[in-house]
């Protein structure tokens, strides 16, 4: 685990109650241990990570892959300019993402290259993104009892109005 070798490189461990990491000592927001995880993921001393990878270690895109298609798209902005996928981020830089019907707006914080825990995740990038639409209360349409059979002509003309289908009633034509 990074976050063990970490802390032993560093002397910062809990030699003294002998907690190891495990399942107790799990890294949460603003925790030792969670410090740790996000400074151990993080670059050396002067190297410098690409936008896609930030992104996919933030947490912001499932994966690197996709991190890399939304910057060749276009949805992938940093301070105002699109970027390409190897575009190097620093602390301060603001990180603009569309992805979902959704834009994500992100100032960076602190600078990781490996993928990390959603606390850990959250303290690397200060989110200034607008509130997600609120979703429309739509009523389920189409939903039946279980073992209420088969419906009936009533019952279908009933679920295509529901649903609002455009199909005209089917019926014999006056001419």
């Amino acid at each position: 685990m990074a976050a063990e070798g970490a802390d032993d490189d560093k002397g910062t461990g809990d030699k003294e109650t002998g907690a190891s990491g495990g399942a107790e000592g799990a890294a949460t927001a603003g925790s030792p241990d969670a410090v740790a995880a996000a400074t151990a993921a993080g670059p050396g001393g002067g190297e410098t990570v690409r936008v896609d990878s930030w992104i996919w270690s933030v947490r912001l895109v499932k994966t690197r892959s996709m991190g890399a298609t939304a910057c060749r798209g276009g949805h992938v902005r940093v301070n105002g300019e699109r970027v390409k996928p190897a575009y190097a981020v620093r602390v301060g830089d603001e990180v603009r993402l569309r992805n979902a019907g959704r834009e994500r707006v992100v100032v960076v914080k602190r600078v990781i290259r490996k993928r990390v825990g959603p606390s850990v995740a959250v303290e690397c990038f200060v989110d200034n993104s607008p509130p997600p639409p609120p979703r429309e209360a739509v009523a389920p349409a189409g939903i039946r009892d279980r073992g209420a059979g088969r419906p009936t002509k009533r019952d279908r003309r009933e679920l295509e109005r529901l649903r609002g289908s455009s199909h005209p009633p089917a019926g014999p034509e006056s001419s």
